[in-house]
């Protein structure tokens, strides 16, 4: 089973936790395969430093069975790029789909997210303004929530900011390979409180598309 991490320029580093979850999630279940894609294969610099290499671009990326799109800084170059808001739409109608953090905000910019509900990052540092705040004024077609996820009957998945990213991709081990699984990874990330914790007192939206 194929995950491909969607990065970019201006990616918050934290977010990168998408694919340390699933490398721990390895050890439970070895038929995970992990990549990362970008706009262009090569190296991407994250927010604040961090060089990484992406495996793929978008051109030759491989079929993935759910494709996480990151978030950070970067979003909003990327949210007005057409060759990734048509990459994302091409995951959306032939796959599974997932954002954390402010990779909502490209999801939106695509238009995969109209006519149902989603969330993205909302605290944020004064004077910067929440991303749930913009996306409930920029985009009135989408149902905004306020939620550590929202999950729109497993195709389309969209997780609350930074550090949540865990629990997202905690979520979607779930609903893909099964709960033993994504508690075990859970248990071996020693997460499980905090997973618990975010679930009782920030809890999903779940939803049928």
């Amino acid at each position: 089973m194929r995950f491909g991490i969607f990065i970019y320029d201006g990616v918050e580093p934290i977010d990168l936790a998408t694919f340390g979850v699933l490398s721990m999630a390895r050890r439970i279940a070895p038929e995970i395969e992990i990549c990362t894609i970008a706009p262009r294969a090569g190296p991407v610099a994250l927010a604040n430093g961090l060089k990484v290499t992406a495996d793929f671009g978008i051109e030759n990326a491989p079929p993935c069975d759910l494709v996480i799109v990151t978030g950070g800084p970067g979003w909003t170059t990327q949210a007005a790029v057409p060759t990734t808001l048509d990459y994302i739409r091409r995951v959306h109608a032939s796959n599974r789909i997932a954002s954390v953090c402010t990779g909502a905000m490209i999801l939106a910019a695509s238009g995969i997210l109209d006519g149902g509900p989603a969330t993205t990052k909302r605290e944020v540092v004064p004077p910067e303004t929440s991303p749930l705040a913009v996306m409930r004024a920029n985009y009135p077609q989408i149902d905004v929530q306020e939620a550590m996820l929202v999950d729109r009957g497993g195709t389309t998945v969209t997780g609350g900011g930074v550090s949540l990213c865990i629990d997202t991709t905690l979520h979607l081990l779930a609903a893909m390979l099964g709960q033993h699984v994504a508690e075990e990874t859970a248990r071996i990330m020693e997460y499980q409180r905090a997973w618990r914790a975010n679930r009782e007192g920030f809890a999903p939206v779940l939803t049928a598309d």
